[in-house]
């Protein structure tokens, strides 16, 4: 319940000035959430395409030239080193490289498409682990914009409307308190006034 005083009065009138300033920093930040997830899933999309496209032509490619050769141990991921990024206040991880186990196999001993083999299976690695990372983007992405929108809603649809109903209901109140003083002040008068005549 809200103290119907002057005081309370001005701290009420102080929070909606407050929530006001603040609501279009946080309109701002949702907009740009959103932008830029539009500008990821985009993204994700595309590399997708382009790995499946890819993992086609190495399925043909593997079918035409298989010889019973696995490629899997030359290709296989030491590290990934990724950066952090920030948007609108959160850190992502950016992809900035996949590290290989350096596996060397025979010339002599392998056919000749085996190192091209070994690159597109790489290739296909490296589309993976950015997609994966791009995954990680979205999520927290995503997590922070429902965040920003929940406080959105909350200043807009209650914090203000809530504060506004506050600074009226205590104008009110102190409207009538001021009224009624005036009114009594002017019955003493006449009693006064009646009680010397």
């Amino acid at each position: 319940m809200v103290k119907l005083t002057k005081n309370e009065l001005k701290k009420q009138k102080d929070s909606l000035k407050r929530f006001e300033r603040y609501l279009p920093t946080l309109q701002l930040k949702k907009q740009q959430l959103q932008m830029v997830i539009r500008q990821v899933e985009h993204e994700y999309d595309a590399l997708k395409r382009e790995r499946d496209k890819l993992r086609k032509d190495l399925d043909r490619w593997i079918g035409v030239f298989n010889d019973g050769i696995d490629l899997t141990p030359y290709a296989e991921v030491e590290k990934i080193d990724t950066s952090l990024g920030n948007i609108a206040g959160i850190d992502i991880p950016v992809f900035e490289d996949l590290h290989f186990v350096d596996r060397r196999w025979s010339v002599l001993d392998t056919p000749p498409w085996v190192d091209a083999g070994v690159q597109a299976l790489r290739e296909m690695l490296v589309y993976e682990a950015r997609i994966k990372i791009l995954k990680v983007q979205l999520r927290r992405l995503g997590d922070e914009l429902r965040t920003t929108t929940q406080r959105v809603n909350l200043f807009e649809k209650v914090k203000i409307p809530e504060t506004r109903e506050n600074i009226r209901m205590i104008q009110i109140y102190l409207g009538d308190q001021q009224t009624a003083a005036v009114v009594r002040g002017k019955i003493a008068k006449r009693n006064l006034v009646k009680a010397e005549s």
